[in-house]
């Protein structure tokens, strides 16, 4: 797939351009993750409980928004703790925390579609950036706590040589069978590095491709395109979710021996005649102690003024039927109608971003007792004369408050 600043989004999304510019408990299922609390892997990083006694404090964000180590003591808590699947959703916003960082030779407008874990002491964060130009890439941020985050570690993915070129919407996360980091982003197609320390940015090892080629079932429904994979695993099978930006939401699958190759069965999961309403950016987690899966995809339409927001469905397993659980502007998983910003509303739009899990396994386990999104967002009276990618794009922490 071409990058963003040259693939066609179509006329709903040029309406969107134009808008822009102007202006909680159950046992779990046969599909549980196994060790979905975040035990410690053998020889690999140790989660859970070690992480909760060790780093309480790590999520202590003051007037940011913090919830006081609450991933740490998820996985703590074992696996049958949890607050069930959430009736509705309300939020509280910061105001921007993350923002670019430009040197010489990375002029930065944005950075976006964000990926954090929390690990040996500290928050990493991969992220889109977008320099002037429209060149796209990708960037790692660290930070010790949400009280740090105005001058954090800031490092240009494409100072590695491995990852020199278009590099986008980064996922991270230990999969512990292997014991080893995975990057998963769009080079095009769906690809992913490896590394044994994610706190090394460059030990990322050259992009590997998940297919020899653009599955037959996107060349047909999908025109080609296929964009923002997100990789989550159950206790037999890892699945790729993605997207086509026309209205459709795809799945393809490997088993866990297999992973990264082998995926294939690459099926359509949901399909929206009104594209903007299945467009883009999902992500898909285990809620913990429920049995259920939580999938969130962006999306836009009238009802929105055509600003983004994020719809939600549940499932009892990942390869199962989704079930509508909030999914319209009004009652959403997130929006400006369920969103309130005690700072100031900084942004018309809740979009592409990622939830603070319970730990940071293939398993992308949430504790529903404590929900954070970390997400983009961008100033609707920031000048722009570059269209989507001149959009001013920073990031924001969402706490639900309900």
């Amino acid at each position: 797939m071409l990058p963003r600043s040259t693939r066609v989004l179509g006329d709903a999304v040029s309406v969107l351009l134009a808008v822009l510019a102007a202006g909680a408990c159950s046992a779990g299922t046969k599909d549980v993750p196994a060790d979905a609390s975040g035990g410690a892997p053998q020889d690999g990083p140790a989660q859970g409980a070690a992480t909760s006694a060790a780093d309480g404090a790590r999520g202590d964000a003051g007037d940011t928004g913090g919830r006081d180590g609450a991933a740490g003591a998820a996985g703590d808590a074992g696996a049958d703790a949890g607050c069930g699947v959430p009736a509705s959703f309300q939020w509280s916003s910061t105001g921007v925390i993350l923002s670019p960082v430009s040197d010489a030779t990375h002029d930065l407008v944005a950075i976006k579609d964000p990926s954090i874990v929390y690990y040996n002491g500290k928050w990493h964060v991969f992220v889109s950036t977008v320099a002037v130009g429209g060149i796209y890439s990708f960037a790692y941020v660290s930070f010790p706590d949400f009280d740090h985050t105005s001058s954090p570690s800031f490092y240009y993915l494409d100072n590695n040589p491995a990852l020199v070129g278009y590099h986008a919407a980064p996922q991270i996360f230990y999969f512990r069978p292997q014991n080893k980091w995975y990057l998963v982003f769009q080079s095009g197609p769906p690809q992913y590095s490896t590394n044994a320390d994610v706190g090394n940015p460059g030990g990322w090892t050259a992009p590997a491709s998940f297919f020899s080629g653009v599955p037959d079932i996107v060349q047909e429904t999908g025109q080609g395109g296929w964009l923002d994979f997100k990789v989550i695993c159950d206790s037999a099978n890892c699945y790729l979710f993605f997207s086509d930006d026309h209205g459709s939401w795809y799945r393809s699958q490997t088993t866990i021996a297999q992973f990264p190759a082998g995926f294939g069965n690459t099926v359509v999961v949901m399909h929206d005649s009104n594209a903007g309403r299945l467009f883009e950016a999902s992500n898909v987690y285990y809620m913990q102690g429920t049995g259920k899966y939580l999938a969130l995809v962006e999306a836009f339409d009238a009802d929105s003024s055509y600003h983004r927001y994020y719809r939600s469905w549940t499932a009892d397993s990942l390869d199962g039927t989704w079930t509508p659980l909030q999914d319209s502007f009004a009652a959403p998983f997130a929006s400006t109608a369920d969103v309130t910003f005690p700072g100031g509303r900084w942004t018309d739009d809740i979009s592409h971003g990622e939830m603070i899990r319970a730990g940071y396994d293939e398993t992308m386990t949430i504790d529903t007792c404590h929900l954070q999104y970390l997400y983009q967002g961008a100033d609707p009276n920031a000048p722009n004369d570059a269209g989507y990618n001149g959009i001013p794009w920073r990031l924001g922490l969402l706490t639900k408050t309900n």
